[in-house]
């Protein structure tokens, strides 16, 4: 019976535990994803506007939020519903610098406020240039 036993030993289930799982899950290469970013914003519009690093971020952040992951309301150019305290934690700004670069994006016509937290955002960035590559929304307003 224990010849049976350490045989069985050395064989490993084919299920990994849940605890492996959730490693495997927080892997360093984990987080490294890729996103299709057009190549008009570094053509484009990172040469026409002047923007300092913090608005790249931030537009680069919400441009993701709607372009780049699951959004159900992509086909409208309308993310998601953004907490400022997260929003500022995840990019590392202040309560006020936050509002600040948000107004400088709606100034250039990168994104428009839906409501407090949640962004149009352009896919091609600007209007001429969403109007030069076919891009139009569906009437979500």
């Amino acid at each position: 019976m224990e010849d049976i036993r350490s045989v069985l030993s050395q064989f490993h289930t084919k299920k990994k535990s849940t605890a492996e799982t959730q490693k495997s899950s927080t892997r360093p290469d984990a987080m490294a994803l890729s996103s299709e970013i057009p190549d008009v914003f570094f053509d484009v519009v990172l040469q026409k506007y002047k923007l300092n690093r913090p608005e790249i971020t931030l537009l680069m952040f919400l441009y993701r939020q709607v372009w780049c992951r699951p959004n159900l309301y992509k086909s409208h150019g309308i993310g998601p519903l953004n907490s400022y305290s997260d929003l500022c934690t995840n990019l590392g700004l202040s309560i006020e610098e936050l509002g600040t670069y948000l107004r400088v994006l709606e100034n250039y016509g990168f994104i428009e406020t839906v409501r407090s937290g949640q962004y149009f955002v352009r896919k091609f960035f600007t209007e001429e240039l969403d109007a030069q590559f076919g891009q139009n929304y569906d009437e979500f307003f």
